[in-house]
């Protein structure tokens, strides 16, 4: 019998979060619309009717503003957006037994054979529709035999479409497109490649390897392998599975709530570095608390998904406050994050997120440098006379 073939879908939620401030606000629909920061933030998400003006994301927001002054600033919804990510989640988790969350609105589903039972294109259909008729979210779809080939067909079936591209069909798709169109070609290896008279994809596939190599490393070889329709199928499941971690275990037995808040927010400024190297965002916290008789209790909530150290030391700090019994002894905190997601640039371009994360990263490099005994929250530094 036949190996199967690969059959790959990659999910988009359109304009995410714009759409879900339509969806809080019908009033918005066919409007200019800017989700972010106001005067010196920046544009985390903009509507279609706004890009018509040359805004994009990550553009200053008085610059768009001044493309568009009737623009529509919002981030009204900004705590529905990690609710109306996991509900897709949920939708699709119902439906595949293999998936990824790759970011906040974007899947990758392994649908491999599904063709026995379902029919992979009428299956990925229906789910596509299942999850606009549920959420009232617009999602564009794309399904081939590999990772790169489908998130390009997503982006051709913008707005809210399904563009499939059927086994041995990968190169007619591919060829006529422009060679930016290309996951992961920015404007340097744009300009590089037209520098060598390289339009199209279809340019780079009548290349050789040896040639793009040449003249781009090894990034050339794999631009020629994907110029062919040769791509990953793998899917990740680090997303859900994975976990960041840190707890101490106390030579004596502590009831003092100062004490036990600050190596609380130790370990949680500890894990946040994490975080951030591994360029995750969380969107599950953990306390963890160790009485001296044993006993222990964990206690986790949900939140918006963030990297941000005042936001995770807060909400570690609240779950402790929940916990624990006071008075009881206690001889070991720990606190925990999961349900990690990449780093998506979107979640931090709200108000004054963007400095935040700044300001961390610059305080992770002088870690880096010169050790994380350099910089420490002052909540955390014993006092001389302690």
């Amino acid at each position: 019998m036949s190996e199967s073939l690969h059959h790959i879908a990659h999910f988009d939620l359109d304009s995410f979060f714009v759409s879900v401030e339509i969806l809080n606000n019908p009033s918005l629909k066919g409007k200019p619309v800017l989700v972010g920061g106001y005067e010196r933030g920046v544009v985390a998400a903009c509507s279609y009717e706004a890009r018509k003006f040359g805004i994009h994301s990550a553009m200053p927001m008085k610059k768009a503003l001044q493309l568009c002054p009737h623009a529509i600033v919002t981030n009204a919804s900004r705590g529905d957006y990690s609710k109306f990510s996991r509900w897709v989640t949920d939708i699709i988790a119902e439906k595949v037994p293999l998936f990824e969350k790759a970011s906040i609105d974007e899947f990758y589903c392994d649908m491999t054979g599904m063709e026995k039972f379902f029919g992979v294109s009428k299956y990925t259909k229906e789910l596509r529709e299942e999850i606009i008729k549920k959420t009232g979210l617009p999602i564009s779809c794309g399904l081939s035999s590999a990772r790169f080939i489908s998130k390009m067909a997503t982006n051709e079936a913008k707005p809210n479409g399904f563009l499939e591209i059927p086994h041995g069909k990968e190169k007619e798709f591919l060829w006529p497109l422009a060679v930016e169109k290309i996951n992961g070609v920015g404007k340097q290896t744009e300009s590089q490649l037209k520098k060598l008279g390289l339009y199209k994809i279809e340019d780079i596939a009548k290349s050789t390897p040896e040639f793009l190599e040449a003249h781009l490393g090894k990034w050339g070889e794999s631009l020629w392998r994907k110029s062919q329709g040769i791509g990953s199928t793998e899917i990740s499941t680090d997303w859900k599975q994975k976990s960041m971690s840190h707890e101490n275990t106390f030579d004596t037995d502590y009831t003092d709530v100062d004490f036990l808040q600050k190596e609380l927010v130790r370990l949680t400024e500890k894990t946040c570095y994490g975080l951030r190297e591994d360029e995750k965002l969380t969107g599950c916290v953990t306390v963890k608390i160790r009485y001296k008789d044993f006993e222990t209790t964990t206690r986790q909530e949900v939140i918006d998904y963030t990297a941000l150290d005042d936001e995770l030391i807060a909400k570690a700090k609240d779950i402790f406050n929940k916990s624990y019994q006071p008075g009881r002894p206690v001889r070991l905190v720990g606190v925990r994050f999961s349900q990690l997601i990449p780093f998506t640039m979107q979640m931090n371009l709200f108000d004054n997120k963007v400095e935040k994360l700044n300001l961390y990263k610059a305080v992770d490099d002088i870690k880096d440098r010169y050790g994380s005994k350099m910089v420490k929250k002052a909540v955390t530094v014993k006092k001389k006379d302690e």
